[in-house]
């Protein structure tokens, strides 16, 4: 079945999401907090769907030897991390790009770890009709402004949006941006993610065009 009438589309967070990464960034993340926030044990948490520029501008005041020493330790992560997808992901993306469902990835990551992504899956190109980086919105999430920008990218009303996303600020950019909310339980405790998404799931195994159009019309 076809889908160009523009009554749909799904938008998709990265990590935690498309690519299972939160493991590593979380163990990253949580050290930097051990060494410069101890007095901040969820350091790892807080900081999630921000914008590597809005961290390092609120926690680390643009201190260069600070940055610098994130800045490559990030650049090392990202070089020889897998970017395994997460379980029954591109099963799905393939049967909505089948449908003719539009399709976009926001990402607070940079345009920078995108490369990576890309040389590790340029699949991902096929798949998606725009991807979203850090470098093309103004404000992170939990701001709605990532979302209202790729809706206003794939020329889609919000109500016919679908956000797919796993942490507390992306789940909160989705429901503020008046879209409907999937979340996926991959990096917080499945009671939190269903306190702030309209439906939760482990993983994308048994989703399809159907069950998305389904979700849609709650």
């Amino acid at each position: 079945m076809g889908n160009r009438d523009g009554r749909m589309a799904a938008l998709f967070d990265l990590d935690g999401v498309i690519v299972d990464t939160e493991g590593d960034y979380s163990l990253f993340w949580k050290r930097i907090g051990q060494k410069y926030f101890p007095q901040q044990p969820t350091f790892d948490v807080d900081i999630k769907g921000s914008t590597l520029k809005e961290i390092l501008r609120k926690y680390f005041d643009d201190d260069a030897a600070k940055v610098s020493e994130i800045n490559r330790g990030l650049v090392a992560l990202e070089q020889c991390m897998s970017y395994a997808y997460i379980r029954g992901v591109t099963k799905f993306l393939k049967n909505l790009r089948e449908a003719d469902v539009k399709m976009a990835i926001v990402t607070s990551s940079n345009a920078r770890k995108m490369t990576q992504v890309r040389r590790m899956h340029p699949e991902l190109l096929e798949w998606f009709d725009c991807v979203l980086t850090a470098e093309n919105f103004r404000w992170s999430k939990p701001s709605p402004d990532c979302y209202l920008r790729a809706a206003e990218k794939l020329e889609m009303e919000n109500s016919r949006c679908v956000v797919f996303e796993d942490s507390r600020s992306g789940l909160l950019s989705g429901r503020s941006a008046g879209m409907t909310v999937v979340g996926l339980s991959t990096t917080l405790p499945e009671e939190e993610v269903k306190a702030l998404a309209d439906v939760t799931i482990r993983d994308f195994r048994g989703m399809d065009v159907k069950k998305l159009t389904e979700i849609l019309s709650r």
